[in-house]
């Protein structure tokens, strides 16, 4: 189990998704997890979610409706 989770909420942010998770991902500090919180995003933050947690096992995706900042 991961020391640390970094938890992302991400709704219309496709543009700046990637340059996101790059930055965390390329942290030194390696024992944690990174957990994408797709809010129902209606532009490409949710494919583009899935497509880092592919190639990253320590990304993962969660994709609910839009609840909100709180609720993400």
């Amino acid at each position: 189990m991961a020391q640390i989770s970094v938890i992302v909420p991400v709704y219309q942010v496709e543009a700046y998704l990637p340059q996101c998770i790059d930055s965390i991902l390329a942290q030194t500090f390696r024992d944690f997890e990174l957990i994408l919180v797709d809010d129902g995003s209606p532009d490409e933050s949710g494919r583009i979610c899935d497509e880092w947690a592919e190639t990253h096992p320590n990304a993962r995706v969660i994709h609910q409706q839009n609840q909100g900042l709180s609720g993400a």
